[in-house]
C-alpha cells in the first residue's frame, strides 16, 4: 500500500534530497538542500511524500526509509497579465516530482499530483503551475491527457545549464502547464467523462526515439534538431493565441501535442 502525506521531520526531508539526486543525478550546483525543503514547507509550500507501507518493518504511515516518491511545491502570487481582472491571487508552483525507478509507470506520479490538488483546494487555492520538458512524452501524457493541464507558454533554456543526466545535454526548454483545479475540464477528466470534440489547428510531434537520441552522444544532434524545430512551432502557435489542449500517443509511441483555441465552449477552462 502506498500512503501519500506531508513529509515530517528532517529525516524525511533528507530522503527527498537523496531521491532527487538518485532521479536526476544532479551535482552539487543543482541540488536543492534539506533546509530549502524545510523553508518552502514552512512558508506555505507543499512537500508531499509517497511511502510504501508494505516494506519490511514499515509503520502504517511510512517513514523516511520507506519513501518511494515525493513532490515539492512553493507558493506564488499571480500578477499582471497572468492574473484575472488584473487582481493578484495566490497559486502553487509545483517545482519537483520524483519517483523511485522500481515504482515508476504505476500511476504514482498522478497520485502525487492529485494529492497536491487536494491540499491546494483545501486551502482555497485553485491554480497550480509547473514546467516540464517538451520532449518528455510520458510527462506530457500525464500532464495534459490524465490531469487536464493546458499549456500556452514556452520558455527557452529556462534553467540554463543543467547537470541532470535526464536532460541529455540539451537546452533546458520548458513548457508551462496551467492546472485549473476546479475547472469543468479538469473535473471532467478526473471523473473519467468522455472527452468532448475540440477544434485542433496545429499538431507538434515528438518521436519516441528521442530518449535514445538524448542518451547517445552520436545521436544527440538529432534530439537537439527536434527540440529546436518544435520550439519554433510552439512559439508560433502560442503567438497566434493557440494553446496545447490535447495530447495523443500513436501506435509507434510518438507523442503528439494538439493545439487549438482556448475560447472553445467545450473546453471548460
Amino acid at each position: 500500500m502506498i500512503v501519500i502525506r506531508t513529509c515530517e521531520g528532517h529525516d524525511e526531508l533528507e530522503a527527498c534530497v537523496q531521491l532527487q539526486v538518485e532521479t536526476w543525478g544532479y551535482d552539487a550546483t543543482d541540488i536543492i538542500p534539506r533546509k530549502a525543503f524545510l523553508v518552502m514547507q514552512k512558508v506555505g509550500g507543499q512537500v508531499l511524500g509517497a511511502f510504501d507501507t508494505e516494506l519490511p518493518g514499515a509503520p502504517e504511515t511510512g517513514n523516511a526509509a520507506t519513501m518511494v516518491g515525493f513532490s515539492l511545491s512553493l507558493p506564488g502570487i499571480k500578477t499582471g497579465s497572468h492574473a484575472p481582472d488584473g487582481k493578484p491571487y495566490p497559486y502553487i508552483h509545483s517545482h519537483m516530482l520524483a519517483v523511485k525507478s522500481d515504482y515508476r509507470n504505476r500511476g504514482l506520479g498522478a497520485q502525487l499530483k492529485l494529492a497536491q490538488r487536494t491540499d491546494a483546494l483545501t486551502r482555497g487555492i485553485t491554480h497550480i503551475e509547473w514546467t516540464f520538458d517538451p520532449v518528455e512524452i510520458k510527462n506530457a501524457f500525464l500532464n495534459i491527457r490524465k490531469l487536464g493541464a493546458v499549456i500556452r507558454r514556452y520558455s527557452e533554456n529556462f534553467y540554463g545549464v543543467s547537470s541532470s543526466r535526464l536532460q541529455g545535454g540539451l537546452p533546458t526548454d520548458r513548457l508551462i502547464a496551467e492546472w485549473e483545479l476546479d475547472s469543468l475540464r479538469v473535473k471532467g477528466i478526473l471523473e473519467g467523462k468522455p472527452p468532448v470534440d475540440l477544434v485542433i489547428e496545429e499538431r507538434v510531434c515528438v518521436p519516441a526515439s528521442i530518449y535514445q537520441w538524448k542518451a547517445s552522444e552520436e545521436e544527440r544532434p538529432r534530439a537537439l534538431a527536434v527540440q529546436l524545430e518544435n520550439r519554433q512551432k510552439f512559439q508560433r502557435a502560442f503567438a497566434r493565441g493557440l494553446a496545447v489542449i490535447g495530447f495523443q500517443r500513436d501506435t509507434q509511441g510518438n507523442g503528439i501535442y494538439e493545439l487549438g483555441p482556448v475560447d472553445q465552449p467545450g473546453l471548460g477552462i
